[in-house]
């Protein structure tokens, strides 16, 4: 019996959850009126939006830097996360509500991007780092 092992791989958690984030920011001003009819109104909560940036950014940190160090050697991927998160911080702490559906949303699917980019780095490396 022939055992499969399995390697988590970050950079799609990585986009998956930018992604959903993204998502979630972009629809939710539309929705807000109707979540609690269909009880969901949790999803308005500023609580989960903390927690899917908290997890955004310690998936991306964590995977970024690691590939970064390990083996690719290239800052793109790093510059491109940084942005997208400020991207969400602009949106967040601006104050301008008009920009605040638009900076937020286009931050988390810059984040998907730069795990994207490192995913494609990853699979053009040559060489294997890690020894």
């Amino acid at each position: 019996m022939k055992l499969r092992s399995y390697k988590i791989n970050l950079d799609r958690i990585g986009i998956t959850a930018s992604t959903l984030c993204a998502i979630h920011c972009a629809a939710l001003p539309f929705l807000i009126t109707v979540l609690p009819m269909w009880g969901m109104g949790f999803l308005a909560n500023e609580a989960i939006e903390i927690t899917m940036i908290a997890v955004s950014l310690i998936i991306g940190i964590w995977s970024l830097s690691a590939a970064y160090r390990k083996q690719h050697h290239r800052i793109i991927p790093i510059l491109v996360l940084i942005s997208g998160f400020a991207c969400i911080a602009f949106g967040h702490f601006l104050g301008i509500d008009l920009l605040e559906p638009i900076l937020i949303p286009l931050g988390g699917f810059t984040i998907a991007i730069a795990h994207y980019i490192n995913l494609r780095m990853l699979k053009s490396c040559p060489i294997d780092h890690q020894h």
